[in-house]
C-alpha cells in the first residue's frame, strides 16, 4: 500500500497524503471512485454495534415492534432494567423503536415528538404513519450532505394506524434517508437470521390476529437470537384498529404470549416448582 492511502473494510483508498487531498471516507459529502459514501455504511455498521435486534410485524389489524431490553453497558449489575427502553411514544397512536446508538435514538424521538405536534398545531389531526417516516429519511437524508454533520447511527422503525386507510402500518427508516413501508421487518446486529425467519413465515401473506401478530415477532426474535427470551429481556410495542392508542405491554402480558409460544417450557416450568 502506498503512502497517503488507507484501508476500510478490506479496500484501499486515497487518504490525507503530501498533495493534502481529502480521505472519501472521513467526509460524508465525499463520494468514493466507485461511487460509494463510506461514513453512511459507517452509519450502518454503527446499528449494530449496540448488540441488539429488533423484529416489527403487520397484522391484519394490527402492528407488533419488539425490541431487545439491553444496556450499554451490560456488566453493570446495579443498572435498573426498567429505565432501559429503545420504544418511545411519539403520540398517542405512533410510536418508534429505535435500534442502533441510544443516545441518538432517544434524540430522535424527541424531535419526532416535536415535530408531530406541531403538524397537529398547523393542520389539526394527528399526523398519519407515513408522514412521520417520510419527514425522518428526510432528516437523515439532509445529514448525508453537509460536512458539518453525520448520519445518525439509528434504524427507526414506525408504528401506527392509518386514519384515512383504517389500516395497520409499520415503517423503518434508514441512515441513508430510505424509507419502506413492510409486512415486517428487523433491524440491528441479527436483522439477517430474523428476516430469512419472517420471508418464510410471511410468505402467503397470513391475516394474522392481533395474538399472532405479537407472538410472530417475539417468535423471530427468539430465533434470529438462538435462545428462549424471558419477558424481562424484550420491550414489544403494540398499536390496533379497534384502538388505535400506542401501548407498550406489561411484563406479565408479555409472559402470556411467552407462554403460548412455548407451551412445552411452560408446562415444566409449573411441574419443577410444583416439585418443590
Amino acid at each position: 500500500m502506498q503512502v497517503g492511502e488507507v484501508s476500510s473494510g478490506g479496500r484501499s483508498h486515497r487518504g490525507a497524503g503530501a498533495s493534502g487531498t481529502v480521505s472519501e471516507d472521513r467526509r460524508v459529502t465525499v463520494f468514493s471512485a466507485n461511487g460509494r459514501l463510506y461514513q453512511v455504511e459507517y452509519a450502518w455498521n454503527a446499528t449494530r454495534l449496540a448488540g441488539v435486534t429488533s423484529v416489527g410485524v403487520r397484522g391484519a389489524d394490527s402492528v407488533c415492534v419488539v425490541g431487545q431490553r439491553r444496556a450499554s453497558e451490560p456488566k453493570d449489575k446495579l443498572l435498573d432494567m426498567t429505565s432501559v427502553s429503545r420504544l418511545f411514544p411519539i403520540t398517542e397512536r405512533l410510536g418508534l423503536l429505535a435500534t442502533g446508538i441510544v443516545g441518538e435514538g432517544r434524540a430522535l424521538a424527541h424531535e419526532a415528538r416535536n415535530q408531530t405536534a406541531a403538524f397537529r398545531f398547523k393542520w389539526g389531526y394527528e399526523m398519519p404513519p407515513d408522514v412521520l417516516a417520510q419527514w425522518i429519511a428526510d432528516r437523515a437524508q439532509i445529514w448525508t450532505q453537509y460536512g458539518s454533520k453525520r448520519p445518525s447511527g439509528v434504524v427507526a422503525m414506525i408504528l401506527g394506524i392509518d386514519d384515512e386507510k383504517e389500516t395497520p402500518q409499520l415503517f423503518t427508516c434508514d441512515p441513508a434517508g430510505y424509507f419502506f413501508g413492510h409486512k415486517a421487518a428487523s433491524a440491528g446486529q441479527r436483522d439477517g437470521e430474523a428476516a430469512n425467519f419472517l420471508e418464510k413465515k410471511m410468505k402467503n401473506n397470513p391475516s394474522l390476529t392481533f395474538q399472532e401478530t405479537i407472538e410472530m415477532a417475539i417468535s423471530a426474535l427468539q430465533f434470529a437470537l438462538k435462545e428462549d427470551l424471558k419477558a424481562t429481556e424484550i420491550e414489544v410495542g403494540v398499536v390496533r384498529t379497534d384502538d388505535p392508542t400506542f401501548r407498550v405491554l406489561t411484563e406479565a402480558e408479555i409472559d402470556e404470549h411467552m407462554k403460548a409460544i412455548n407451551p412445552r417450557k411452560a408446562e415444566l416450568k409449573a411441574k419443577q416448582f410444583l416439585s418443590y
